[in-house]
């Protein structure tokens, strides 16, 4: 159990220090890794903006985040929860037993939902 902690401490302290880091190369240089669907179609997809809104939140600048992608922005303390839960599991190394129960009808709204927003936030400006 030991190691596995140590495993999960180490990738979450990388990945902020990852994201910091980037956020300051963003800051000096302006440089920012492009939306590929965007660049190809002119058009934003369900995740454009991430990017701002987790440098928002660093800032914690709560409604800067929630304007840069506000799918994005209700999903997250769901996510956030979600890869605590995975993480649960994997330090102590249990078998899923919530994550199977959820009916896949679920999924499928969630993916909807999701879709039709990256269509309305196209439409809509």
């Amino acid at each position: 159990m030991k190691k596995r902690l140590i495993k999960v401490i180490i990738r979450d302290v990388l990945l902020l220090l990852i994201l910091i880091g980037y956020f300051f190369l963003n800051k000096k240089t302006g440089f920012y890794i492009p939306c590929i669907f965007h660049e190809i179609t002119g058009l934003k997809c369900p995740g454009c903006g991430i990017t701002h809104l987790l440098f928002e939140l660093l800032k914690l600048n709560i409604h800067e985040a929630f304007i840069s992608n506000p799918l994005v922005f209700i999903y997250m303390p769901f996510i956030i929860v979600y890869f605590i839960y995975l993480d649960y599991l994997y330090i102590y190394e249990k078998k899923d037993k919530i994550l199977k129960k959820i009916p896949n009808y679920v999924w499928i709204i969630l993916i909807i939902i999701t879709l039709l927003y990256g269509i309305l936030r196209n439409i809509i400006k």
